[in-house]
């Protein structure tokens, strides 16, 4: 007998004989499982760093957070997309001076978040949110770093964002410089992986093994999560047995997950609860100036386009087929769902239910972002603050005053690099009547010479990040006059300037 031969004899008996092992023996020596949250969370310590997973509150650890709000932990940071809403996800934590920071991308709507933030209470760092999600991947595959064009030349990149406040409002610590580096001829800079002490997991199914399956849009930021940190509790629907569950649905292998309980009661809340009316046909009800500008923007599409956002989906002519990104996880996303149609598992960016449609396809955050950043979508339209009129764009931080995140934005504007095309919407003029088209951006850059179209209600802009602005289109009720004197930077005029068109 050969020392091949004899080698493979022995590896097929040690096969057979974990073949033919008791699985129940097994199961009860070494299960994941454990009885409800409070033993899931309790060894958690003071101080420690988490990663929770969810996007706004749709598939959010419901109870793996009311177990550490019961048992009072302590000095938590927190990396997660966003810190819920005052009394719900994260909030609950806010509300008990429970965290100490949290490392996210987006304040959104929690006035609380930003009240504490703004007063020194709780420290905020902010990561773009597909930076965010690569950072987390990177850590579950070894990767230390990697180089993005996310944030080149904003304060991201260049340091001084403020992650702590003082009492009295002034600025007690700021966000440092990081590395740039060309490649290809285009900018890069650097960002480092995310670590985690334990990660705070909600999925649809598990079976005993710890194999891992997620419903729709609740993939989100829970998958990467999951894989990233030192120790992944899952809480779940429902734990089924081995074999149950098809190997090729598995969203994450058991290997990543140290602890599973069943969730007693999710509440399943939805953030902004926005359906349509029976015989809408999909509509929602928009103010004058958000249809017009919407009517515009239609025109910027072409037939099989993949377009990111955007309030035009409603006005689509019937013969066009665009699929619509979410950048939450959904490709080829349906319009708002009847009120008896309402899914909590099936939400968009904006935190609204919405609906499937014949090819739809759900993937998780750091998915949705590698569609965005190569380049993969033909257009992305989002609103702004401010946009320069070389087209520097500006949309998420009033220093001082308006916390909101950039969330997917700088992602979304970086993608122009890869040949992505940037329209924004927006009002001409902010409430208080000052141009919000711009010589010079005053507010923090979300990015740097990325839009290519300007919308708003009054006028049609193409930009050129050397030539600058030309007004290609004007609205009826405007002239060249009115439109100058709402506008706060230089531009041309096409020699063949038209009225705006609309669908």
């Amino acid at each position: 007998m050969t020392g091949q031969f004899r080698l493979l004899t022995i590896k097929t008996s040690i096969i057979r004989s974990f073949s033919f092992r008791s699985y129940s023996k097994s199961q009860q020596q070494f299960s994941k499982i454990v009885s409800n949250a409070e033993e899931a969370v309790k060894n958690i310590p003071d101080g420690s760093r988490l990663m929770v997973g969810g996007f706004g509150l749709c598939g959010i650890p419901e109870n793996s957070i009311r177990a550490l709000a019961k048992l009072n932990k302590q000095r938590l940071t927190v990396i997660s997309n966003n810190g819920g809403i005052d009394d719900k996800g994260l909030g609950q934590l806010l509300l008990n001076k429970q965290l100490k920071r949290i490392i996210g991308s987006y304040v959104g709507e929690n006035r609380e978040l930003e009240r504490q933030y703004l007063n020194g209470e709780v420290e905020i760092e902010f990561v773009p949110q597909g930076t965010l999600a690569e950072r987390i991947r990177a850590r579950a595959a070894g990767i230390p770093a990697f180089f993005t064009p996310t944030g080149h030349n904003t304060q991201i990149h260049l340091g001084g964002v403020p992650i702590r406040y003082n009492p009295d409002k002034t600025v007690a610590e700021l966000s440092r410089p990081k590395e740039e580096r060309i490649f290809n001829g285009k900018p890069f800079i650097m960002e480092e992986a995310l670590t985690a002490d334990y990660a705070l997991i909600k999925a649809w199914k598990a079976d005993h093994e710890g194999n891992v399956v997620f419903r729709k849009t609740t993939a989100n930021f829970n998958i990467p999560m999951c894989k990233a940190a030192d120790h992944s509790i899952v809480e779940v629907e429902e734990i089924v047995d081995v074999g149950q569950l098809n190997p090729e649905h598995i969203h994450v292998p058991s290997i990543y997950v140290k602890t599973i309980f069943k969730g007693e009661h999710f509440e399943k809340p939805i953030e902004k609860m926005i359906f349509r009316e029976e015989g809408s046909g999909g509509t929602s009800k928009l103010d004058t100036v958000r249809e017009r500008i919407a009517r515009r923007a239609v025109l910027e599409l072409q037939n099989g386009m993949y377009v990111n956002l955007g309030i035009v989906a409603n006005y689509l002519p019937e013969n066009m087929k665009i699929t619509f990104h979410s950048e939450n996880g959904i490709l080829g996303m349906g319009p708002y769902p009847l009120k008896s149609e309402i899914d909590p598992d099936l939400i968009n960016a904006a935190k609204e239910p919405v609906t499937s449609i014949p090819g739809t396809s759900y993937t998780s955050s750091d998915e949705s972002f590698a569609i965005i950043r190569g380049g993969h979508l033909d257009v992305t339209m989002l609103g702004a603050m401010q946009v320069s009129q070389y087209g520097d764009l500006a949309n998420w931080m009033i220093p001082g005053k308006l916390v909101k995140g950039m969330g997917g934005a700088m992602d979304l504007v970086s993608s122009h690099v890869s040949g992505t095309r940037v329209v924004v919407t927006m009002e001409h003029n902010s409430k208080n009547g000052e141009s919000k088209i711009v010589s010079k951006c005053s507010l923090p850059l979300t990015g740097q010479n990325c839009v290519d179209t300007i919308i708003t209600e009054k006028a049609v802009f193409r930009v050129h990040p050397e030539d600058g602005l030309t007004l290609i289109e004007i609205a009826d009720d405007q002239t060249v006059q009115t439109v100058t004197d709402a506008t706060a930077a230089n531009f041309k005029i096409a020699s063949d300037l038209k009225p705006m068109q609309q669908v």
